[in-house]
């Protein structure tokens, strides 16, 4: 087993990791640990854009933008983390700039910028144009960006090093991280990272629905490790499913086709949007889309010979126009579909897509203990994180603002911190737990396999924790994930090898989203009210009084809730400013 040491540990390298790397990496002798070489990291996928107050193409301000991200949060939105993130969007969209990343222009030279869904001016009167964007491989040209700036700082990467443990210390009654335990994918081997500070930046959770946009790496590792930690998750039953996953696949048309003016239709051709969110129809945050587009198929409305889909329309925009600003997406129609996007509307249904809950942070990207007090040294960003800047729906393009936004705070941060602190001293055999995890899974004779359990958790969390919930059908989920945990029991892997052993590695995955499903769904159940991107049929309606709250999941060991052992619910306060919650209209 190798001993590594550095000031900084940054454990993930899509784009809230490499963000992060490049404001400690200049700080402090920092290591960047990721399952994935860089560039393939799942910030890529990400199409549309990233939104900032610039104003170059039409006027717009950073309270606009702030009201718009805790309007489309469903008022759950930590206001002050809102209200940071859209003062600071500008700054970062410049930051990227002068890295080198090549935006869209306008005729005169500046960034372009066009709309997406619920970004509007005037406190909702109208749509604006906040997106910046490089045609729809935004996300891709900021994870080469980073990447480049990343080599030219010289910060090191440990690539394909599969962080599986975190070790904890308690210090003068306070936990504070030692490091990290890391499994080499290359040769088998064990490390330790030593580290004064740790970031987690390791992205969501999307694999545990079988219909998502995710790549198979998404398996909220970084959750995970935390959560079995004693470090709590908030708000994990709040999930976006994007409303234009390519019909079957779940693959990623962006809302920037909706932006450039595409149109959804149903079976009849109508517009149907204008039904639902009159003021900025097909423009509407995902949730509302999403759950419309449901809610066409089950009246009848659906397209296809099963109609269980509807239609994006395209068909009178002009080529060159969709060749300029959406190249991929179209591609991923005709590849994918066979569909020709000129000449044919495109079929879609919504797909899982980014989890709004996570590691709990403060603005300062602090990983919080409870609700009174954050764990030294410890940080958190981006996907994996909950600062709460999404509340129970994130509108598009904050994503990606978001990870450069806390992605640049959690560097700066967790260098400033190690520049004062010292090594915390390792936990006796702190590899020890991830050692015998891995060796039983290696050598065990089990009849079960990783492939089916993952099969079938996948589309039970499609049939039952989707779109539309109701308690019946969390609780059955509950009681087959819990079956799934024994069949887990019985698990065997046919590859018995140390170097690249993906079998192993899929093995520990699936434990992480059987551990995560059963988070999500107890999360469900507890919030009996409808709210962004969590709607319960049988609680169709907001309800502030009982429900204005984050909900805090603990893994607690005395505990017991909703009949599922270790587990205990808490609540935390939502940090109200100046926006009191009011009707959702759009």
């Amino acid at each position: 087993m190798q001993v590594h040491q550095y000031d900084v540990v940054i454990v993930g390298a899509g784009g809230a990791g490499m963000r992060a790397a490049i404001e400690s990496g200049q700080r402090a002798r920092t290591a960047v640990l990721t399952k994935l070489y860089p560039t393939r990291s799942h910030t890529g996928a990400a199409q549309g854009g990233m939104c900032a107050a610039l104003a170059n193409v039409e006027e717009d301000n950073w309270e606009w933008h702030t009201f718009d991200t805790v309007k489309g949060g469903d008022y759950l939105v930590d206001q002050d983390a809102a209200e940071v993130m859209a003062k600071e969007a500008i700054d970062a969209v410049l930051d990227l700039e002068k890295m080198g990343l090549p935006f869209n222009r306008t005729p005169e030279g500046k960034i372009d910028q066009r709309r997406f869904g619920g970004h509007t001016r005037d406190h909702g009167k109208s749509p604006v144009r906040r997106s910046c964007y490089a045609a729809d491989r935004t996300g891709h040209m900021i994870l080469q960006t980073l990447y480049q700036n990343c080599v030219k700082h010289g910060v090191e990467f440990y690539n394909e090093f599969y962080v599986l443990d975190l070790a904890m210390t308690e210090v003068d009654g306070v936990r504070r991280p030692a490091g990290v335990v890391a499994y080499e994918l290359a040769t088998g081997e064990i490390h330790l990272f030593q580290a004064k500070s740790v970031v987690f930046a390791t992205g969501g959770v999307g694999k545990v629905f079988k219909t998502t946009s995710n790549a198979h790496t998404l398996t909220g590792d970084g959750m995970a490790v935390a959560y079995n930690r004693g470090i709590p998750l908030e708000d994990m039953e709040f999930f976006q499913f994007h409303p234009t996953g390519l019909a079957g696949l779940g693959i990623l048309l962006s809302e920037a086709a909706r932006g450039e003016g595409a149109i959804l239709r149903n079976s009849d051709g109508e517009r149907f949007m204008e039904r639902y969110a009159p003021t900025i129809k097909d423009l509407a945050p995902r949730d509302i889309v999403a759950r419309s587009m449901a809610n066409e198929v089950r009246e009848g409305r659906g397209c296809g010979p099963n109609k269980d889909y509807v239609l994006l329309d395209l068909t009178h925009l002009e080529p060159a126009h969709i060749d300029a600003k959406l190249p991929d997406i179209t591609e991923f129609a005709r590849t994918y579909l066979g569909v020709e996007p000129y000449t044919e509307p495109v079929p879609v249904f919504p797909t899982a897509h980014y989890a709004m809950g996570g590691i709990p942070t403060n603005i300062g990207a602090e990983v919080l203990a409870d609700n009174d007090n954050v764990i030294p040294g410890l940080y958190a960003a981006g996907e994996v994180a909950c600062v709460s800047v999404h509340g129970s729906n994130r509108l598009g393009t904050n994503s990606l603002l978001d990870i450069n936004v806390f992605g640049k705070r959690a560097g700066i941060a967790a260098a400033e911190y190690s520049k004062t602190a010292d090594f915390v001293e390792l936990p006796e055999a702190a590899e020890n737990d991830t050692v015998a995890l891995l060796e039983k899974m290696r050598t065990s004779d089990g009849t079960e396999r990783i492939g089916a359990i993952r099969k079938d958790l996948q589309e039970l969390m499609d049939a039952n924790v989707q779109v539309f919930r109701t308690d019946e059908t969390l609780r059955e989920a509950l009681d087959e994930i819990a079956k799934l945990r024994e069949r887990y029991n019985n698990v065997g892997i046919q590859d018995r090898g140390k170097r690249f052993n993906l079998d192993l590695l899929e093995a520990v995955e699936l434990n992480f989203l059987l551990e995560l499903a059963e988070v999500i769904s107890v999360a469900a159940i507890h919030r009996k009210e409808s709210r962004g991107g969590h709607f319960r049929e049988d609680f169709p309606d907001r309800d502030d009084e009982g429900f204005m709250h984050h909900t805090m999941t603990y893994l607690d060991p005395d505990s017991e809730t909703d009949g599922i052992k270790g587990m205990r619910l808490e609540t935390k306060p939502v940090i109200v400013t100046r926006y009191q919650p009011m009707e959702r209209k759009y």
